[in-house]
């Protein structure tokens, strides 16, 4: 019975948040303050309650400098005749496309309230009953016969992401198997019996996240070309993702047994992948798993590559503070985690320490001294000593 329920909730982890994505407090800019500038957020906070963070910007300039510091998406740059939506599509090609189309929707409402305008003011003019009919048709019309107010919209891609990856897929199906790579070393590692001291273990895990990276680098860039800025950097940032997540792995197995191997999967695959955001954006996942997700090796992990590759780290210490501590965590398990598993074994059998002497037997008046060469032998081939 146990086996349903567990499908079903995975298949409710990854469903759910895709289910239900939308914007949620998206940081995004507006440029200037002024009539036009306030209509618009007035009407983007009515239309979609909750779904931008507003934050004004004097000038293009600065709001382009905060895309490329991973302060917000995007802005919008609002004048009398034109909106222009400042966009990177690096930092999300869906919120990318989202801001694009409310852009888009802002220039054809402000376009209609313009033209409608025009025809009251026409209208308020007329002196005659047969004029004031001409200027009611004109009314319906002028939306369309009125070229001048044609509000236009246009899209500048600050940031854009690379040109043999347009919509960001092949980006973001990189980043989904990490999780899993790094499951398969840590459990390799942990049950490997040719490791059996653990700096052996922690030199090998090292080793092979390395090596690994290096491999998903070469496809990812070298055939892809999706990851095409900064590549030492994103080759160590693939390095320290793979290395969180078997570091965990490995010392939740050493300390749990097999099981361990369960729980960080499903820790990892389960919650961590299907919150991470990677397709889409954090702030379009629901309240509450977009926080959890960044917690986690797999979401911190895929927005710390999106900053090293596309935005020169920039809001990248957080997301590397997590995975730098992940990756303490689990190697400090495998470190110490002979100690522990140790003592529950001593604590389980009750076995009496090495050269104890055992009871004398029945008609006998010495006890006998035999040392525990079996257990001396076992601990000898534990290989954590």
């Amino acid at each position: 019975m146990a086996l349903p329920i567990v499908i079903t909730l995975a298949v409710m982890a990854f469903a759910w948040p895709a289910g239900r994505i939308s914007p949620r407090d998206v940081p995004v800019g507006i440029v200037g303050t002024g009539p036009a500038s306030q209509h618009a957020v007035e009407g983007l906070t009515r239309a979609k309650p909750g779904a931008f963070d507003f934050r004004l910007y004097p000038d293009q300039q600065a709001a382009r400098s905060a895309i490329k510091d991973r302060d917000v998406y995007g802005a919008f740059a609002i004048s009398g005749h034109s909106i222009t939506v400042l966009k990177a599509t690096a930092a999300s090609p869906s919120v990318a496309q989202l801001l694009t189309d409310v852009g888009q929707q802002l220039a054809d409402k402000a376009t209609q309230q313009i033209a409608q305008q025009i025809a009251q003011q026409k209208a308020a003019g007329a002196h005659s009953l047969a004029k004031a009919h001409k200027q009611a048709a004109a009314q319906r019309g002028a939306a369309g016969a009125d070229s001048s107010v044609k509000i236009l919209a246009k899209s500048v891609d600050v940031v854009p992401v690379a040109t043999e990856d347009p919509r960001g897929a092949v980006f973001s199906s990189s980043v989904f198997p990490l999780t899993i790579c790094g499951i398969l070393i840590g459990a390799f590692v942990t049950m490997a019996r040719g490791l059996a001291r653990p700096h052996h273990r922690v030199l090998t895990l090292l080793v092979a996240c390395a090596v690994a990276a290096l491999g998903i680098y070469l496809v990812a860039q070298g055939f892809l070309g999706a990851l095409p800025h900064d590549h030492v950097a994103t080759w160590a940032i693939l390095s320290l993702d793979l290395l969180s997540v078997s570091a965990t792995a490995a010392g939740v197995i050493r300390l749990l047994g097999p099981g361990g191997l369960g729980l960080s999967a499903a820790l990892m695959v389960f919650v961590g992948n299907a919150f991470s955001g990677a397709t889409s954006a954090p702030e379009m996942l629901p309240k509450g798993v977009d926080y959890v997700g960044q917690w986690l090796p797999p979401g911190a992990g895929a927005s710390l590559l999106r900053d090293t590759t596309y935005f020169d780290g920039s809001a990248g210490a957080g997301h590397l503070a997590v995975l730098a501590l992940w990756t303490v965590c689990g190697l400090t398990a495998v470190i110490c985690g002979h100690w522990v598993t140790r003592e529950a074994r001593g604590t389980k059998t009750g076995a009496p320490a090495s050269g104890e002497l055992l009871p004398a037997l029945p008609g006998t008046d010495a006890a006998l001294p035999v040392r525990r060469h079996a257990h001396a032998h076992a601990r000898r081939h534990d290989g954590d000593g």
